[in-house]
């Protein structure tokens, strides 16, 4: 039977603007102290932006950790751990593809990395959309383009999508619409 391991130390190594990186020592079940790398975020929120016409806004953006321009669905970090996600995800959704929504509905939770990181993203469906106005952080250079759920679903299985925010997200959305 699996059992929960027991914290015996935890020191932090970095804390940056957006992580906190600490080197865990735990206690196995069968009384084996090990080391574990873990990673502390203050949560994210995500969109599924769907317009009147029934496509999605994406955005394309560079993303240095694989340094290349991806495609993915609007997200962003909450400003503290105290940041309601549904008050950061109206705001991500508008600072990133120039829109606001009234009907905002929660769609699924994400663990982006469970094994060495606690980062949780709530993902919503944004409808009633309403056109406004970027509002870029000064280091976010975005394209906003809408695209047909069909045309996603291939992009994803054709590996022009591998971001796993917008790939859960996109399926979720995509089976949860779903006629019967």
């Amino acid at each position: 039977m699996v059992q929960k391991f027991q914290t015996i130390d935890r020191k932090l190594l970095r804390k940056s603007r957006v992580l906190e990186f600490y080197e865990d020592t735990l206690k196995t079940p069968d009384g084996q102290l090990v080391k574990y790398d873990m990673m502390l975020h203050k949560g994210a929120a995500a969109v599924v932006p769907v317009l009147d016409d029934g496509r999605i806004l994406m955005v394309r953006q560079y993303r240095h950790s694989v340094d290349r321009i991806t495609l993915e669905i609007p997200a962003g970090s909450r400003d503290s751990r105290e940041e309601n996600f549904r008050v950061a995800a109206l705001r991500e959704l508008e600072e990133e593809t120039g829109y606001r929504s009234e009907k905002l509905e929660h769609l699924i939770t994400i663990i982006t990395a469970i094994a060495y990181c606690d980062e949780k993203i709530e993902v919503y469906v944004a409808r009633d959309l309403t056109p406004t106005k970027q509002h870029l952080d000064s280091d976010e250079f975005i394209d906003v383009e809408a695209f047909e759920l069909e045309k996603l679903k291939t992009m994803i299985f054709d590996g022009e999508i591998q971001d796993s925010k917008t790939i859960a997200s996109i399926m979720a959305y995509s089976w949860f619409t779903k006629s019967p």
